[in-house]
């Protein structure tokens, strides 16, 4: 199976790609979807979506696992992640791809051991268990980060994770 993580954000929005096969886990590419702050949001959720619909295109995965969103102190911040998640999963869908959500306390708990661990805890566990690999940012990390819960959650079926969209493929 091949698996998409995603980490989306308005700034940046990372991805990593993985293959799952049975308990092993090979790292295939990751890296970030970058908008400039000086951009109109609309242009801006337009390169996220054609950002990753080229990922999508390339690598051809079976599922993406995207990490859910988090309420920030400020409500304008919250709202523009909101859209950029949006963006991210109505590009997912339109692929077929399906799509399964982790709220980030899960990813961190999964992957680390502990649910509020920090984004350096997070790369040195990806390093762990993808080992060779080079990580573009910490916003890679991350979605690779969300691919790993998803991988380690699935034990042959999905255990974990809410469905956000199923394209039937399967």
């Amino acid at each position: 199976m091949r698996l998409l993580g995603l980490d989306p954000g308005l700034r940046k929005t990372g991805w990593g790609m993985i293959d799952v096969q049975g308990n092993r886990l090979r790292h295939i590419a990751n890296g970030t979807v970058a908008t400039a702050a000086s951009d109109p949001l609309g242009e801006r959720l337009r390169q996220i979506h054609e950002g990753l619909e080229a990922v999508i295109a390339t690598h051809r995965p079976d599922v993406a696992a995207v990490e859910e969103t988090f309420v920030n102190k400020n409500p304008t911040s919250t709202l523009k992640l909101g859209q950029a998640r949006g963006a991210v999963l109505l590009t997912a869908a339109l692929a077929m791809v399906d799509i399964y959500e982790y709220a980030p306390n899960q990813v961190k708990k999964t992957v680390v051991g502990v649910g509020h661990a920090g984004k350096e805890q997070i790369r040195a566990m990806v390093d762990i268990l993808l080992p060779g690999c080079a990580i573009a940012d910490e916003h890679a990390a991350d979605a690779l980060a969300v691919a790993i819960c998803h991988a380690h959650q699935q034990g042959g079926r999905l255990k974990g994770g809410q469905t956000v969209f199923a394209a039937g493929r399967h």
